[in-house]
């Protein structure tokens, strides 16, 4: 089994650069297969549900022979209906074992976010945001408790 804590990280791995980039996308992986399973597998939406959890839902958008697309969220009941958030479009390189968020929604909620989003720079800066949002996200999720159908328990063999 493939472990987080094994990914080599570069020293010359500065945030917001490339060689960051690249091993979120890893970490992402790693991440998101020890939630899903094989990314392959999923058809339609799935639903994980955690006590004292939202309802994850995954929704697999496309499989072709090296990548699935996947949309994960989760739904918070508003006055003005559900709103989905956060709202992420997963791309998975099943050859190259990688996984990045490609899509967000446009507009952030979060204050946190919202700022953050400001003070990095376009292009790399944005990628490099959802990706650790991924990231942080995946790492919570599982800690709450989420796995779904086909997921392998960490240390499973």
């Amino acid at each position: 089994m493939t472990v987080d804590s094994l990914c080599v990280t570069s020293w010359r791995a500065r945030p917001v650069s490339f060689v960051s980039l690249m091993t979120l996308y890893e970490s992402n992986y790693i991440r998101l297969r020890a939630l899903l399973g094989d990314a392959r597998a999923l058809r339609g939406e799935s639903v994980s549900r955690a006590p004292g959890d939202l309802d994850l839902h995954v929704h697999a958008i496309e499989h072709c022979r090296y990548t699935t697309i996947l949309r994960m969220t989760y739904l918070f009941t508003e006055p003005e209906g559900a709103v989905a958030e956060p709202d992420l479009e997963v791309r998975v390189y099943h050859d190259a074992r990688l996984a990045e968020a490609c899509a967000s929604a446009a507009k952030l909620r979060h204050p946190g976010l919202s700022g953050l989003r400001e003070s990095l720079p376009t292009g790399l800066g944005e990628r490099w945001l959802r990706n650790m949002l991924l990231n942080k996200w995946l790492d919570y999720c599982t800690e709450r408790g989420h796995r779904f159908a086909q997921a392998v328990a960490p240390g499973a063999a």
